[in-house]
This record gives C-alpha cells, sequence and structure tokens, in this order.
C-alpha cells in the first residue's frame, strides 16, 4: 500500500526537478550554466535572424529569389518560438516573484500568460498562424508580417540594461505622469493660441484646436517639420514663445529620466560593492566568492573596468582597516586614517 502512495509522489517530485531544471534554462543565462547559455545564445541568434528576415522580405528582387529559403526559416524559427511560448508558460510556476504569492499552478500560469513577455513572445508567432490559417482571407497581410518585428522585443529579456531602464521608469511613474501631463496641457494651450491668433489669415491648417495640434506637436517636441508655420505678427511672437518653452518641455522628462537611471545605476554599483565588501571579509576573495562576484555582475550589467575598480577600493578600505588608528604615514608623518 505505502509503494502505492510513494509511486505518484516519487513521480510527482521528479515532474517537478524537471520542471524546476527547464526553467533554469529557459531563464538569463547564469555563470557557469553551460546549457542555458548555449540556449540563450540559440534564441538570441534566431530572434536576430528572424528580424533580419523580415527587413530582407520587404525587399522585391530579396524576396523572389530567396522565397524558399525565407518560408522554411519562418516555419523553424516559428516552431521553435511556439515551444518556447508553451515551455515557459508551463514553468512559470517556479518563477520567483510567484514563489510565495499562494497561488494555484493555473493561476498562475494565466497570470504569466498576461505578462509583458509572455505577450511579446505571443505577437512574435501569432502572424504566422493568421497568415497559415487564411483567417483574413485573400487581404493584403504584408502589415501582418511586420508585426514579426515585434521580435525584436524578445532580446529585451536577455538584456539587464533594459530591465534597469524598465525600473527607472518604474520608480519614476508619478514624476514622469506629471511631466506628460503638463506636456499635453502646454499641447493644448498652444494649440488654442494659434488657432485664436491664425484662424482667419489661414483656416486649412489653424481652421480648428484639433488642425493646430499637429503645429503644437511639432513645435513642443522640437521636430519642426516647417510645413505649418504661423504668418500674422502675433502668431509668430505667439509661436516664438511656444518655441522656447518647448525646449524645456523636452528637457523635463528627459532629465527624469537621465537622473533615475543614474541612480539605478549607483545602487547597482553600491549592491556589487556590498557583495564585494562581504567577500573582503576574511581579507582574501575564494575562486567561489569570485564566481559570484563575477555573476552578480553579470546580472547588474556592470562594466569589468567599474567592477575592478570598486574590488580595488574595498580592498584599499579592508586593508586600512587593518592598520591601527594611531598609525602615521613614514613619509609626511600624517595620520593615515585622517
Amino acid at each position: 500500500m505505502s509503494e502505492t502512495i510513494t509511486a505518484p509522489h516519487a513521480k510527482r517530485e521528479e515532474q517537478a526537478g524537471s520542471r524546476q531544471r527547464l526553467h533554469q534554462i529557459l531563464e538569463s543565462a547564469h555563470t557557469g550554466d553551460i546549457t542555458s547559455r548555449v540556449i540563450d545564445r540559440i534564441l538570441i541568434l534566431l530572434i536576430s535572424g528572424s528580424v533580419i528576415a523580415v527587413i530582407l522580405e520587404s525587399i522585391v528582387a530579396v524576396e523572389v529569389a530567396y522565397a524558399d529559403f525565407f518560408y522554411w526559416f519562418e516555419v523553424l524559427t516559428v516552431a521553435i518560438f511556439t515551444v518556447e511560448y508553451f515551455l515557459r508558460t508551463w514553468c512559470s510556476v517556479d518563477c520567483k516573484k510567484y514563489a510565495h504569492s499562494g497561488m494555484r499552478p493555473w493561476e498562475i500560469r494565466l497570470r504569466f500568460i498576461f505578462s509583458p513577455y509572455a505577450i511579446i513572445d505571443f505577437l512574435a508567432i501569432l502572424p504566422f498562424y493568421l497568415l497559415m490559417g487564411g483567417v483574413f482571407g485573400d487581404i493584403d497581410m504584408r502589415f501582418l508580417r511586420c508585426i514579426r518585428l515585434l521580435r525584436i522585443l524578445k532580446l529585451t529579456r536577455y538584456s539587464s540594461a533594459f530591465d534597469m531602464l524598465v525600473t527607472t521608469c518604474r520608480e519614476n511613474a508619478r514624476p514622469l505622469g506629471a511631466a506628460f501631463f503638463i506636456l499635453v496641457t502646454t499641447m493644448l494651450m498652444a494649440a488654442s493660441g494659434m488657432y485664436f491668433f491664425e484662424r482667419l489669415a489661414q483656416p486649412v491648417v489653424f481652421g480648428s484646436i484639433p488642425d493646430a495640434m499637429w503645429w503644437a506637436v511639432t513645435t513642443l517636441t522640437t521636430v519642426g517639420y516647417g510645413d505649418v508655420t504661423p504668418i500674422t505678427p502675433g502668431g509668430k511672437l505667439f509661436g516664438a514663445i511656444i518655441t522656447v518653452i518647448g525646449i524645456g518641455m523636452v528637457a523635463l522628462p528627459t532629465g527624469i529620466l537621465a537622473s533615475g537611471y543614474s541612480t539605478q545605476s549607483r545602487l547597482r554599483s553600491d549592491k556589487y560593492r556590498q557583495q564585494a565588501n562581504q567577500a573582503l571579509d576574511d581579507g582574501i576573495i575564494s575562486q567561489q566568492e569570485s564566481s559570484d562576484l563575477e555573476k552578480l555582475r553579470l546580472g547588474l550589467s556592470l562594466g569589468k573596468h567599474t567592477a575592478s575598480q570598486i574590488l580595488d577600493e574595498e580592498r584599499v578600505r579592508h586593508a586600512l582597516r587593518q592598520v591601527p588608528e594611531d598609525s602615521a604615514c613614514p613619509h609626511c608623518g600624517a595620520n593615515i586614517h585622517a
């Protein structure tokens, strides 16, 4: 009886272990995990090749000459991306962020399906199946083929720098929202003002506030195509004021993002510094500690030079901590800790 009960339990544990290992392989590779690194490289090459193929297909001569190659390459990449999509969905129950959620496996998988990365993966394979199924009949579906370019967004899964940008936007969501609200408000005021000054002189391009919005957008974003310009004295004066204001409007969200990105970069450096400091507690960095530091460096997207500089600084600080506080420099006599 006990053997009957134990066998299914052991089988479930074996399946859970296989699923966890598969999840580790499909996630961004860690130092030492050769299998995961190889899978990452293959997927990155397939994504890049698929995007290049979509671009080359837009050239009629190339498409005609290599139609068969493009077709079978698309079949291969979609097959692999489809398998990847379902495997990631199946393994999503082992994601760390769901570890203590208390949700059931099907709830975790459902939430994963509607996550940004999963939506990108789904959109990457959707056009192929819609075209193969003839869902839209004989309608020209070139725009669906162009949707395949969204596959380039799959590369963001392997970019820690992109993760830092997403974190920056998330942490500064309220300031960015306020900045864009100010930009939209200023845009409406600019369009309303130009409508007031120019509606009689140029009824075609400034005949309504929505028509004047094009001028407001191009001016406040400092693009200035020049296709729509004020001709009345009042309109020119108002346009000059809006042009100057536009410089500040663009700089506002840019400054918020730059400051936030710098803060995230500093926080990542501090995290690496803390780990380096812990590794130097005993005065040396073992091979395992060095491997862990390299893994952390890659995960934090720190450059080798930056990481090396942090390690050198922590070594100096550790060495100074070993020197008595009343020690003096043998050359100048000044206190070393001063």
